[in-house]
C-alpha cells in the first residue's frame, strides 16, 4: 500500500520530494555555522519553560468545559435540520468523534503548556485530513488537505492533534495499547527528524518540496503496490467529470442539473441560485488577473446546498454547477462557509477579518501546490465563503483497513508531511533545536496520544448519553 514508503521517506537524510528528482540536484544543504545563532538559541531556551517532557501525558484540567456544551455552541450558528445529521455521524465511531471535535480539543489544548514557536497551523490535521490531489501541473500530491481552522499558533498543537488521531484509530481497529503508542511516537519522530533536516535547507528548496505520489508508488512492496495502485487510479477519476456524472442528471432543457438527494442534497430555489451567481462574481474578484479571465468564460448553470464532511456539517455548504460558455464543458464547485478557526478562542486572532481568506491563505501557506481555483467570497447577511473545486483528483486511504505496521508507517509520511507544512510559515531552527536529537519529545506525546485516546472514548461516551437522554438529536444519513 502506498503508507509503506514511509519506511524510506522517514530515513534520516532523505528528502521527502521527488526522490528521482533530488538523487539528481538534491536539497542545497546549509552549513550548521550559516544558520542564525539567535535562532537557535531560542529553541533550547523555550526547553527551559516547556520542558519537551511537558508535552505529556494529558491530564484534564479540573475546569475542563463540558464537551458537549462546546459542540451546542458550535450548533447554534449551523443550520438547525443538519446539526442532527453532524451528532449521528460524530457517534457513529471514536475516530469520527474525534474527527469532528477540533472545538474540544482545541480546548483542551489550550490548557497545556505552550512553546510559543508558532507556525500556520492547519488546526485539525488528524489522519483522515491528509490524501492526494491535483497539483495545478496535474501531478497527485500527498498533502494536507482540510484548513477550516488554520491560524497561527504553537507547532506542537497540530502534532498532538495527528498524534491523537493515530492512537484513536489504532484503538478503533482492534490494536493493542503498545501498538498505539508506538504509532503515535512514529509520527511524532518522523516530525521531528524531517524538521531538522529542513532546518538545513534553503528556503526554496523547503518551499518547493512535495511528495508525489508516483515517488511513493514506486517504494511499495511488490505484493500491495496493485492495491496502492487502486487507490491512486481511483483519486485520479474523481474529477469535475466524474463528479457531473455521479451528481447530476438531465434538466427539462436537456442541460444538466444537480439531482437531489435530501437531506444531503437540497435544492436551493431560484431566488438562493441569484445569490450563488452574486457570490460568484465575489468571488472572481479574489482570483489573479490570469485565472480571473478563464472563470468569466463559465455560467452558473445550477446550485444546491450539499452536506459534507463531519465536523463540518450544518455549516452551509453549497456545489455549484458552471459549464464553459464555448462548448459546454463543466466544472464542479464547492462553496463552503468559513466560521471563526475553532482556535481562536484560545489564540490571537487572525489578521484576516473575512475567514475565507484566512482559510485561503493558510492553505496556500501549508500545501505544497493548492488548487488553482481556490478563493474567497462573502455572502448573503455578510457570512463568508471560500470556493475551491468540488473533486480535483481528491483521495485518501481507508485508515479502518490499516493493519499496526501500515498504521505505524503511514503515521510517519503523515509526520514527515506535517514538518514540510510547518516549516513553510514558521522558523525551522527554532524548532529544530526545541525538538533535539532525542526522542525525549516523541515519547511525550505519544504518552500525550494515548492519554487523549482514552479521554475521546470518554468524551464519545458521553454524546451518547446525550444523545439517549434527548439532550441532543442524532440521526444517521448512513
Amino acid at each position: 500500500m502506498v503508507a509503506e514508503k514511509a519506511e524510506k521517506l522517514t530515513r534520516p537524510g532523505k528528502p521527502g520530494s521527488s526522490q528521482k528528482a533530488k538523487k539528481q540536484t538534491g536539497p542545497t544543504s546549509v552549513p550548521q555555522v550559516a544558520r542564525l545563532a539567535s535562532e537557535e538559541s531560542r529553541g533550547r531556551e523555550v526547553r527551559k519553560t516547556v520542558p519537551r517532557s511537558a508535552q505529556g501525558p494529558w491530564t484534564p484540567p479540573k475546569n475542563r468545559t463540558d464537551p458537549i456544551s462546546i459542540l451546542e455552541a458550535q450548533a447554534a450558528t449551523r443550520v438547525p435540520e443538519l446539526v442532527p445529521i453532524r451528532y449521528g455521524r460524530m457517534a457513529a465511531t471514536e475516530f469520527a468523534f474525534l474527527r469532528g471535535a477540533p472545538a474540544i480539543m482545541a480546548s483542551d489544548l489550550a490548557s497545556t503548556p505552550n512553546t510559543g514557536l508558532n507556525v500556520q497551523l492547519c488546526g485539525d490535521a488528524h489522519l483522515s485530513n491528509f490524501g492526494f490531489y491535483a497539483s495545478p501541473e496535474r501531478a497527485l500530491l500527498f498533502d494536507l488537505n482540510d484548513f477550516d481552522e488554520t491560524l497561527p499558533g504553537p507547532f506542537e498543537w497540530d502534532v498532538k492533534r495527528l498524534a491523537a488521531s493515530v492512537a484513536v484509530a489504532s484503538r478503533q481497529n482492534g490494536q493493542s495499547e503498545t501498538d498505539a503508542a508506538d504509532a503515535a511516537q512514529a509520527a511524532a519522530r518522523a516530525y521531528r527528524e524531517h524538521m531538522r533536516e529542513l532546518a538545513t535547507w534553503t528556503e526554496l528548496d523547503v518551499w518547493y518540496e512535495r511528495v508525489d505520489t508516483q515517488d511513493l508508488l514506486s517504494e511499495v512492496r511488490k505484493r500491495n503496490r496493485a492495491e496502492a495502485q487502486q487507490v491512486l487510479t481511483k483519486a485520479r477519476s474523481r474529477t469535475s467529470l466524474q463528479a457531473l456524472e455521479k451528481l447530476t442528471e438531465p434538466g427539462p432543457d436537456g442541460e444538466p442539473r444537480i439531482k437531489h438527494d435530501p437531506p444531503l442534497i437540497q435544492s436551493i430555489g431560484m431566488r438562493d441560485l441569484g445569490i450563488v451567481q452574486e457570490t460568484f462574481e465575489d468571488f472572481l474578484q479574489s482570483m489573479q488577473e490570469d485565472l480571473r479571465v478563464l472563470l468569466e468564460r463559465f455560467r452558473v448553470v445550477d446550485a444546491a446546498l450539499k452536506v459534507v464532511g463531519v465536523g463540518s456539517v450544518g455549516t452551509r455548504c453549497f456545489v455549484a454547477l458552471l459549464a464553459g460558455t464555448t462548448v459546454g464543458d463543466p466544472l464542479m464547485l464547492q462553496i463552503k462557509e468559513a466560521e471563526q478557526s475553532v482556535l481562536a478562542a484560545h489564540l490571537a486572532p487572525s489578521k484576516h477579518r473575512h475567514q475565507g481568506q484566512r482559510v485561503v491563505v493558510g492553505q496556500r501557506l501549508l500545501q505544497a501546490a493548492s488548487d488553482i481555483f481556490l478563493g474567497w467570497a462573502t455572502g448573503p447577511a455578510g457570512r463568508f465563503f471560500y470556493w475551491r473545486q468540488l473533486r480535483d483528483m481528491k483521495g485518501s486511504l481507508e485508515i479502518e483497513r490499516l493493519d499496526a505496521r501500515m498504521l505505524l508507517r503511514y503515521a510517519q509520511v503523515c509526520g514527515r508531511t506535517l514538518a514540510r507544512a510547518h516549516a513553510r510559515s514558521g522558523m525551522r531552527a527554532e524548532i529544530a533545536e526545541y525538538l533535539g536529537r532525542s526522542d525525549v519529545f516523541d515519547r511525550a506525546v505519544a504518552s500525550w496520544a494515548v492519554g487523549y485516546g482514552e479521554q475521546t472514548h470518554v468524551d464519545h461516551a458521553a454524546l451518547l448519553a446525550a444523545i439517549a437522554q434527548g439532550r441532543v438529536e442524532a440521526v444517521s444519513d448512513v
